[in-house]
C-alpha cells in the first residue's frame, strides 16, 4: 500500500469509529442474551464516517432526481471505504444478519419489484445454515459482504481473536456462496459498529471495504412496521442521502419494506448498487488469519 493510501486510511480511522449500533452497555461480551434481544434504549450509538449532509429542502436538487420516476440508481464501484461518496438524494440500501429463511427470500422479491439492488453483510453462521439462500441473494445481483461468523462485539476480543472470527465468517460465507458459483465481495461490516482502530486499519489495509452507517433504521427494536419505516424516512429527509441499515432477519422489515421504497420513489431518492472495482474480490483471497472450523468443517 502506498504512503498516500496509508495515510488516508489512518485519517479515515481518527475519523469515524463506528456506524452500526452499539449494544447497551448492559450486554458486554459475555452477555448471555441472543443478539438483538435487547429492549429499545437510549444507549444506541450511530456514527457516520462522513458528516451528515444539509437536509434536502437546504440542498439544490439535482434535475436527475426529477427526470424519472424509476428506483435504480447508478452502479457505484469502489475500491476502498472513502470511495464511498453519495449525492443529495442517492442512498445505499445494506441488510446484516441473513440470511433467514422465511424473510431474506421476501425482501428479495420486494427489491426485485421495485428494480433495486442492495448489499447484504451476511453472518458466517447463517450463510452456513443455508448456503443455497446465500446464493440466491448474488444470484439475483445483489452484492453479498460479511458481519464475522457469531455476530459476536470484536472490541471485547484480543486482536488474534477478532481477526480469528473475521476470517472464520469470511471462509463460511465464501464456502457457500461457491456451491452457487457466486464469489464473496469484500465488504465487511463491525457488529454493533463496534470496533476499534487496529482492526479498521488492519482490514482496510488488507483490501476489505468496512462500511459504515449514516441512517440506523433500528428496526431490531420491537415496534410496528410503520414506526420503523417512519424514523428511517425522517432521518434520511433530515441527513438527505446515505447508507441505511436494514436487518433481513425481522418480519417486520419485510413487512415494512415495500412501503419504504415506495415513499423513496415518490420522493425522487435513488437507490445506489454498490459492487467491488475491480472484477473478483479485488485480487484477493478471502483473509487468511488462523482460524478455527466450528466442528472441524464449513
Amino acid at each position: 500500500m502506498s504512503l498516500t493510501r496509508f495515510a488516508v486510511s489512518l485519517v479515515v480511522v481518527s475519523a469515524a469509529l463506528g456506524a452500526c449500533a452499539k449494544p447497551p452497555s448492559h450486554l458486554g461480551a459475555n452477555s448471555q442474551v441472543a443478539p438483538h434481544a435487547y429492549q429499545a434504549t437510549d444507549y444506541t450509538i450511530t456514527n457516520s464516517i462522513l458528516m451528515a449532509s444539509k437536509p434536502v429542502t437546504d440542498q439544490p436538487m439535482p434535475e436527475r432526481i426529477f427526470s424519472s420516476g424509476h428506483l435504480a440508481g447508478r452502479t457505484l464501484a469502489v475500491a476502498s471505504t472513502t470511495d464511498i461518496i453519495l449525492h443529495p438524494g442517492e442512498v445505499i440500501l445494506t441488510f446484516d444478519d441473513g440470511p433467514r429463511p422465511g424473510k431474506t427470500p421476501a425482501i428479495l422479491d420486494t427489491l426485485d419489484q421495485f428494480g433495486v439492488k442492495a448489499t447484504f453483510l451476511m453472518l458466517g453462521r447463517a450463510a452456513a445454515a443455508n448456503p443455497k439462500l446465500a446464493g440466491s441473494v448474488a444470484l439475483a445481483g445483489h452484492t453479498v459482504g460479511s458481519h464475522t461468523y457469531d455476530h459476536a462485539d470484536l472490541s471485547g476480543m484480543t486482536r488474534q481473536e477478532a481477526l480469528d472470527d473475521i476470517a472464520m465468517g469470511e471462509r463460511a460465507i465464501s464456502a457457500a456462496l461457491a456451491e452457487s458459483g457466486q464469489k464473496l465481495s469484500p465488504f465487511f461490516r463491525f457488529p454493533y459498529l463496534s470496533q476499534t482502530g487496529f482492526l479498521r486499519t488492519n482490514l482496510m489495509m488488507g483490501n476489505m471495504v468496512v462500511l459504515d452507517v449514516d441512517i440506523d433504521s433500528k428496526d431490531y427494536y420491537s415496534e410496528t412496521s410503520d414506526q420503523v419505516a417512519a424514523r428511517t424516512m425522517a432521518r434520511l429527509e433530515a441527513r438527505g442521502s446515505g447508507i441505511i441499515l436494514f436487518h433481513d432477519i425481522h418480519q417486520r422489515t419485510v413487512d415494512m419494506l415495500p412501503s419504504f421504497l415506495a415513499q423513496l420513489e415518490q420522493k425522487g431518492y435513488k437507490v445506489v448498487r454498490l459492487v467491488p472495482k475491480d472484477t473478483g474480490v479485488f485480487g484477493r483471497d478471502v483473509i487468511t488469519a488462523d482460524a478455527p472450523t466450528p466442528g472441524g468443517a464449513l
